[in-house]
């Protein structure tokens, strides 16, 4: 049978806007009417968001065009247009200073650790919480392990001072017992494990947040089914409940590798001085002590923009192997 309308039926459908088809003019003003509708009831929630989207359209997105002046020798005097232009001078002398390497070996020294020790510990507290049948109970215990969080790396550094310093609580323990003192704070041996230390502290209960409600969305009936069947805790974390958390698994490990190269500003900028630049030296003090302090702008932005271009590589190939895997990632 043929599909094809009638003159006088094509010409009754197109009068009438194209209902059955979503256009004509009618088709687009019922549209526009909708999205009008939708923007006066969530006006409430828009205007909550927009603090939010201004934030990051004005110092993210917007900021990426004064990533122009790694390729200029900038002049704050002068300004970004005035400012001679100076090519790749500044990626030339970037890739020969030994400084620059020393800060980013140390990163990636650092980033690795990060990713081997703190990256696990959400997981597994997560999971640990996860298993405390009183509710009551579990929310104790999650309020408490997310406080840390909210500190400050201020008050952080100086709490881990107090206990760990050559004048604090630890080691006036061992000189009161007769025991010889260890240096921790301003050792440069210690310093990479310290850290890990402190962000673990800090931030591994509030790691735990989306493991937590990845979690919730696990099936009761299949760990009901592997219990039956005689599947240990054991058999049921590696059968059940890791493959069902797995997309969470790798969409959180593909932003982890983006921001390999930014292990934290402020927690470094405020111990750097205790070990010296040899240890506690990473990009994002280079950047600053580079580029703010010393005053070369350029060379700074340079700096900032190789770690920023190795961050979005590292995305997009862990993206491609995350679609390998048949995983969604962050993207399509």
């Amino acid at each position: 049978m043929s599909t094809t309308l009638p003159y006088a039926q094509r010409d009754a459908s197109a009068a009438s806007g194209g209902v059955g088809r979503g256009s004509g003019p009618r088709a687009r003003a019922r549209k526009r009417s909708d999205r009008r509708r939708r923007v006066r009831r969530d006006v409430l929630l828009l205007a909550l968001m927009a603090p939010g989207v201004l934030y990051f359209a004005i110092f993210h997105y917007g900021a990426l065009g004064a990533n122009v002046i790694a390729f200029k020798r900038y002049v704050p005097f002068i300004g970004i247009v005035d400012s001679q232009w100076a090519g790749l001078a500044h990626f030339a002398r970037m890739f020969s200073d030994v400084a620059f390497w020393r800060a980013a070996l140390n990163t990636l020294e650092i980033s690795a650790l990060q990713l081997i020790f703190y990256f696990p510990i959400p997981l597994a507290l997560a999971l640990l919480l996860h298993s405390i049948s009183s509710v009551p109970v579990r929310r104790f215990v999650q309020s408490v392990v997310y406080l840390p969080h909210f500190i400050s790396w201020v008050i952080v550094v100086a709490l881990f001072q107090q206990i760990l310093g050559n004048a604090g609580v630890l080691n006036g323990i061992l000189a009161d017992n007769g025991l010889s003192i260890v240096h921790i704070i301003g050792n440069p041996d210690a310093f990479k494990p310290l850290m890990i230390a402190q962000v673990i502290w800090k931030d591994a209960g509030w790691g735990t947040i989306i493991f937590l409600a990845a979690l919730h969305q696990v099936d009761e009936q299949q760990y009901e089914a592997a219990a039956i069947d005689g599947a240990g805790w054991w058999r049921r974390l590696w059968h059940v409940t890791l493959p069902a958390i797995r997309p969470v698994l790798a969409l959180l490990l593909i932003l982890r590798l983006g921001e390999i190269l930014s292990v934290g500003f402020e927690q470094f900028i405020l111990q750097r001085d205790n070990v010296g630049p040899a240890a506690g030296e990473v990009i994002d003090t280079f950047v600053y002590y580079t580029g703010v302090l010393g005053g070369d702008w350029g060379y700074g932005a340079a700096a900032g923009l190789v770690k920023g271009a190795i961050g979005a590589v590292l995305i997009y190939l862990a993206n491609k192997v995350a679609h390998r895997l048949g995983e969604q990632g962050v993207y399509r």
